[in-house]
């Protein structure tokens, strides 16, 4: 795998190409705005979603996905609620079997459907993998040590690809579980605003690491209940994703929870962000899937509530520590 296609030129995507180009490889990476194009291709460098980072001389941006006809791989990382309209803008160039590793995070809106289905109805054909794990764009992109998960249920593509992106500082563990990878990824997104919440709200570290905490048996409630595994969330792409992602304003999905609990409206949390935070658009998938599945979710549920307006942020807190007590384990 020589040659890699990066599709989604935002900060995540391109910190990946990034890390593709450390790796030895040619990177041809995707990008929907001309700006972003020219920028790489002219000064090596993504001003508008990657400001102050040099990139690699071998990463090449182009506009047009018929330019990602002979890659050997691609990464896809548009924002979750843009993956099927993406994948499906790119069918025509996608030969049968070619891999497509799904990095990002979030369960899609009105379908309630993972990464990984939404995959299979745009490109059967495809080789699917999943990678997720504790990682801001701008460290990785700088080069700073990063470890994540790389879920494929077929050892040799996962081998395969793992070899083609790993870096000296850049280390991808095998899983096989896509379920769980992606579960993990999607909830701790919905509990990092709650977490940024209870930052914002003043409740102290108490409260946040007792949030973390029951936010992860959420969460993997949720993933067993989709079919995935306990053991997959309890590594890097859940339980890891989960403590980098609630544990500093450097998130988007915590912002946004900070302003919340400062008293800002969402619309005035989201203000100027170019930037996506995909647990505002994940967080009602969320609460639709668990009551779906019968899966108690009650901190994903207030902060879907908080979002949609329907409960005011004291309310939801109040609500949460006024539940009936019960066992630890339930």
């Amino acid at each position: 795998m020589n040659r890699i296609g990066v599709i989604g030129g935002g900060a995540w995507g391109t910190a990946l190409a990034q890390v593709c180009a450390r790796a030895g490889r040619d990177v041809v990476l995707w990008a929907r705005e001309p700006e972003v194009v020219e920028a790489v291709n002219a000064r090596h460098e993504n001003t508008t979603f990657l400001a102050g980072v040099a990139l690699e001389p071998q990463i090449r941006a182009s506009g047009d996905y018929a330019d990602l006809a002979d890659v050997d791989a691609v990464l896809a990382v548009p924002p979750a609620q843009h993956m099927r309209s993406t994948l499906q803008a790119f069918a025509s160039h996608a030969r049968d079997g070619l891999p497509v590793v799904l990095c990002s995070k979030g369960i899609e809106q009105g379908s309630l459907k993972l990464m990984t289905d939404v995959l299979a109805e745009t490109l059967p054909q495809a080789r699917p993998a999943v990678l997720s794990g504790p990682s801001f764009a701008g460290e990785v992109a700088r080069g700073l040590p990063t470890a994540v998960t790389l879920a494929c249920p077929d050892p040799g593509c996962a081998e395969s690809l793992a070899e083609a992106i790993a870096t000296p500082t850049f280390r991808p563990y095998f899983a096989t579980d896509m379920v769980g990878a992606e579960a993990g990824g999607a909830v701790k997104n919905v509990l990092a605003i709650a977490c940024g919440i209870v930052e914002g709200r003043g409740l102290g570290r108490s409260a946040h690491a007792a949030l973390i905490t029951r936010g992860f048996a959420e969460l993997t409630r949720l993933a067993v209940g989709l079919g995935g595994e306990a053991e997959t969330v309890a590594g890097l792409c859940g339980l890891g994703d989960l403590v980098l992602t609630c544990s500093s304003p450097q998130s988007r999905n915590m912002s946004v929870g900070l302003a919340l609990g400062g008293g800002q409206t969402l619309e005035q949390a989201l203000a100027g962000k170019l930037t996506v935070a995909e647990g505002v658009a994940s967080a009602p998938a969320v609460r639709q899937l668990a009551r779906k599945l019968g899966v108690e979710t009650p901190i994903c549920e207030a902060t879907a509530a908080i979002l949609a307006g329907e409960a005011d942020v004291d309310t939801a807190i109040r609500g949460l520590l006024s539940r009936p007590l019960k066992d630890e384990q339930d």
